[in-house]
């Protein structure tokens, strides 16, 4: 799931702005120091994990839907110092594991950068009323009833057009979200149904950096990987569908009334000049993500034509959010949209409550959570204990089932103990490479199995930087809209049943013909 735009990115994906070089150059090789460290053993390698998932576990009792806002950085830097310490016992020193979380940290630079964007994307799109006429056109538009299938059909074709979940739940996600308040809909479905979509679309598209990074690790032609997907991807997108069509025309939640949406697009107009030239930042942003532009550079030029857009076409607008006259207040007005996001004045408490977010301090308290979840992954690798849970999986493996399960546990825990998905796709798809060819089977099925699992279910987890950029961005907490996505859900356990039926798991004698580039999946990967 590439998390940037479709240079990209994870942005992920996860999809982001990470460079690719610098992912393809993580390797699960350790820093030697001049006394060689001792292998741990498996139970030092599951205790930070033990101690983690308690920590964790208390800090969800003690403060529920706020405990990503520090608790749960607490717990994980606390992990990260008893990780170091096990590994200075294990022979390590303090520098060399220091080093292991600073290279961590150094890993999501990129989604940082990504995630400080969207948050000035957000403020600016806001201010130049192409959020508000996103809202307004698309509450005319989309039936209550077909709306969460709708959603995630929209973030689907959208997803796989600019090849990232991140940019597309940043862009479109907040307007649906925006839209689903103003239907009095339900805000954790509508998520579900957004990030059900934009992981569909990014999941299969050419042009996402981890569906690149998957093919990559494990030596497969790009176009060859996204067809061996279909036969997971495509059937979990239909169940999906059909369930948010269910849940559309089934659901208790009270809608709107005619007249509380008309309220509320009064409201809109009252404040916002609503128009279509107001979408031409939406529509540019989307060009530049179709011709691959990077994704930092992408949101950043799309925020800077928000603000454009708001001093020539909402200069009055401006003016008040920079809280005086003349351009020179418009101006700042534009400038505290980058950083601090955009406060609506609306008397309609709905229209208040929808408006009144972005800017890239709105984005800090995840950056935390990020750098956090980092330096605890790169401890735990640099120690070398993620390898060491990997091989006592592999040790346990004996038919082409539980092989298929194990790569789809291994892949899910280390979205959940190293917080990051790409660490999730290369690290098992290293370790698995040789155990999927002693079966029998090519390498596509592993690369298909890295996908479901490692791609796509690092946004059910709060710390992990999936999770907590859709929460961030969305506003919905990860364990209040992990219920309904649906297709993140249902994708890995299609991916075990699979395994455990032998259905569409392709032997490599049957491949062998199809002459895989293993250096066009490489230079893919880097462009």
């Amino acid at each position: 799931m590439g998390r940037s735009t479709a240079a990209d990115g994870k942005n992920n994906d996860n999809e982001y702005g990470t460079s690719h070089a610098a992912k393809q150059e993580f390797t699960l090789s350790q820093a030697t120091p001049t006394n060689e460290p001792r292998t741990p053993s498996l139970l030092d390698s599951l205790i930070p994990l033990g101690i983690l998932i308690a920590l964790l576990s208390l800090s969800v009792y003690f403060y529920g839907a706020d405990s990503s806002y520090g608790p749960n950085q607490i717990a994980l830097l606390l992990c990260a110092c008893v990780v170091a310490l096990m590994g200075m016992k294990n022979g390590h020193s303090w520098n060399d594991m220091e080093e292991g979380m600073l290279h961590g940290i150094g890993l999501v630079f990129g989604a940082i950068l990504i995630l400080l964007a969207v948050g000035a994307l957000i403020g600016s799109w806001i201010l130049a009323g192409t959020v508000p006429s996103m809202i307004y056109y698309g509450v005319q538009i989309l039936s209550p009833q077909w709306f969460y299938a709708a959603s995630c059909i929209i973030c689907a074709v959208v997803g796989l057009s600019i090849g990232s979940s991140w940019t597309t739940a940043g862009t479109l996600g907040v307007a649906l979200m925006g839209i689903a308040g103003a239907l009095g809909l339900s805000p954790e479905v509508t998520a579900g149904a957004v990030i059900s979509g934009a992981y569909f679309g990014d999941k299969m598209s050419p042009l996402s950096d981890t569906t690149n990074v998957a093919a990559a690790v494990t030596s497969n032609d790009l176009f060859q990987h996204i067809r061996h997907m279909m036969s997971t991807a495509i059937p979990s997108f239909v169940i999906a569908i059909a369930i948010f069509a269910f849940l559309g025309f089934t659901s208790e939640t009270s809608t709107s009334s005619a007249s509380d949406i008309e309220s509320l697009l009064g409201a809109l107009k009252s404040e916002f000049k609503i128009s279509l030239i107001s979408l031409l930042p939406l529509i540019l942003l989307l060009a530049m993500a179709w011709r691959k532009v990077p994704a930092f550079p992408t949101l950043i030029i799309g925020s800077l034509v928000g603000c454009a857009i708001a001093l020539i076409f909402e200069p009055e607008t401006a003016r008040r959010l920079g809280g005086g006259e003349g351009v020179l207040a418009g101006l700042k007005g534009a400038w505290y949209s980058l950083f601090d996001g955009y406060k609506s004045t609306s008397t309609n408490e709905n229209v208040a409550a929808l408006l009144s977010k972005g800017g890239m301090s709105s984005m800090l308290n995840t950056v935390w959570l990020i750098t956090s979840a980092m330096a605890f992954g790169g401890a735990m690798e640099r120690a070398g204990f993620l390898q060491v849970i990997v091989n006592w999986t592999l040790s346990r493996v004996k038919t082409v089932g539980g092989l298929v399960t194990s790569t789809v546990l291994t892949c899910f825990g280390m979205n959940a103990a190293a917080g990051d998905q790409y660490m999730a796709i290369i690290i098992p798809g290293r370790m698995f490479r040789d155990a999927f060819a002693e079966k029998g089977l090519h390498g596509l099925n592993l690369s298909r199995t890295l996908e479901d699992s490692g791609t796509i279910t690092s946004v059910l987890i709060p710390w992990n930087t999936c999770g907590a950029y859709m929460t961030a961005t969305l506003g919905v907490y990860t364990f209040s809209y992990l219920p309904y996505a649906l297709f993140n859900i249902i994708c890995p356990l299609l991916a075990i049943a699979y395994g455990w039926l032998h259905f569409k798991q392709m032997p490599i004698s049957v491949a062998a013909t199809a002459s895989p580039s293993k250096e066009g999946n490489l230079q893919s990967c880097h462009e």
